[in-house]
């Protein structure tokens, strides 16, 4: 498989190079040349594989041949073997709700599936070169403790993790900031995720620092995050015997509906893809009038989704205006320069024929999750409980499956204050509470955050 840039067809790098760069070198996203598409037979045979097999055999479409099949499976039964469901993720009634969990990694959150599968591809790529890599990750909340998991221990890694401080959850921050391992680093950005993504995609961006540090990304910008991710949706739809069913997708940084959109391109049967925002609903206003014009970030009962610049969406311009790489360097640059860029109304409908969106404000979550709650004795976190209301908002709940994101007790302080209940701590995270905490403060300075790090690999 090779890759180019959506902002240059010209490139042509092969999965190892995308796998190791993160960031394509002019600012663009990296993306695959052509998509497998499964015929209806090829999809059956699909629907009777447990979760790792059919993984090892969506994900070796986009990485051969620098990984072996059999050296992937390898890589995905391993990632996979301390999930605490037996085939990874879970589909569940709740009352009318199809929810599909996917929290039951180590980290309670649905990265685990993509970042536990990426951290032993590290260790099989960089095995090989004998050479440390750097990984600079910014962190929403989710991310950072997915990556630290993954990564924590391993041999010529070293993971520096940004994060907005004060502006994540105090379970989330400790499930990342009490990890002791020597080659973790956890960094508190005085500044919004935007601030910290942008930190990580200029460093990306300057080459001579990249280079000097082997500097390396698992944000989703990394398209193997993307890949991983696409395994559920075709694991989902299969429980529905190839109906076709639409998603809802709790979204903030666009890479986990994404997914969702190149399992549909890949011949799964999916009708909409509902994108569940916040407050800061930059998506539904792109979705719905072709602006996207960032604003100031509005802190949230939601955190993980507290973002006004969506990195992946570009991936998908790419696609809605018809694959012209100047066009979208173009729209970029307006971004960049101007502060928004407008699509033009063909561009738009091009979105809406697979997507839509809706929002979905603090009260509303609150209330849903005490509804769910209340009728369903069931508790749910209030990333999962958007994508509930914004399925609900859709009309059409039962053709749809919710993404269930977190596990409730990474926001037991929110849930608590919906239902007036506290969340019972996971195995995964029972001991946390007495664990020492280990985290720097900085300004949001890409000057001193780079000295930081210089100073700890150097």
């Amino acid at each position: 498989m090779k890759y180019f840039s959506t902002r240059n067809k010209d490139l042509n790098f092969n999965f190892k190079e995308i796998f190791l760069r993160g960031l394509a070198p002019d600012g663009g996203l990296f993306i695959p040349q052509k998509l497998k598409i499964y015929n209806n037979a090829e999809l059956k045979e699909l629907s009777n594989l447990k979760y790792s097999d059919l993984a090892t055999e969506i994900v070796s479409h986009f990485c051969s041949p620098d990984l072996e099949k059999s050296k992937l499976k390898e890589i995905v039964e391993k990632a996979y073997k301390n999930f605490e469901v037996k085939d990874v993720v879970t589909i569940k009634t709740v009352g009318n709700i199809n929810l599909l969990e996917l929290y039951h990694g180590p980290t309670l959150a649905f990265k685990d599936i993509a970042m536990q599968v990426i951290g032993n591809i590290y260790n099989e790529f960089i095995s090989k070169d004998k050479k440390t890599v750097n990984i600079i990750v910014a962190t929403s909340g989710d991310t950072g403790s997915a990556a630290i998991s993954a990564l924590s221990g391993k041999e010529n890694i070293n993971v520096f993790v940004l994060h907005p401080h004060n502006k994540i959850s105090n379970i989330q921050r400790k499930i990342m900031t009490t990890i002791g391992s020597s080659n973790v680093h956890n960094i508190a950005i005085k500044g919004s995720f935007d601030d910290c993504q942008k930190i990580v995609k200029d460093m990306f961006n300057e080459n001579e620092f990249r280079e000097k540090i082997n500097m390396s990304g698992v944000n989703s910008i990394n398209w193997a995050r993307i890949i991983c991710q696409i395994v559920y949706y075709f694991y989902a739809a299969f429980k529905f015997n190839n109906k076709k069913i639409c998603f809802a997708v709790p979204t903030g940084n666009f890479g986990d509906i994404y997914a969702g959109y190149i399992a549909k391109k890949m011949g799964l049967g999916i009708d909409k893809l509902i994108v569940a925002t916040n407050e800061n609903d930059i998506l539904q206003k792109v979705i719905n009038t072709g602006e996207y014009k960032p604003s100031l970030v509005k802190p949230s009962l939601s955190p993980s989704m507290d973002i006004q610049v969506s990195s992946n969406f570009e991936r998908l311009l790419f696609d809605i205006v018809n694959k012209d790489h100047k066009r979208v360097s173009l729209l970029m640059n307006d971004l960049s320069s101007k502060g928004f860029f407008k699509l033009n109304n063909k561009e738009v409908d091009n979105i809406k024929k697979d997507f839509c969106a809706e929002t979905i404000n603090n009260k509303e979550t609150l209330s849903i999750i005490q509804e769910t709650d209340k009728k369903s004795n069931f508790t749910i976190d209030p990333h999962t409980a958007t994508a509930v209301g914004a399925a609900k908002k859709m009309d059409n709940i039962s053709n749809t499956v919710v993404l269930g994101t977190a596990h409730p007790y990474k926001f037991l302080e929110t849930v608590k204050m919906a239902t007036g209940k506290e969340v019972k701590p996971p195995i995964q995270v029972a001991k946390i509470k007495n664990k020492k905490e280990k985290y720097d403060i900085l300004e949001k300075d890409i000057t001193k955050i780079k000295k930081y790090i210089l100073e700890k690999v150097l």
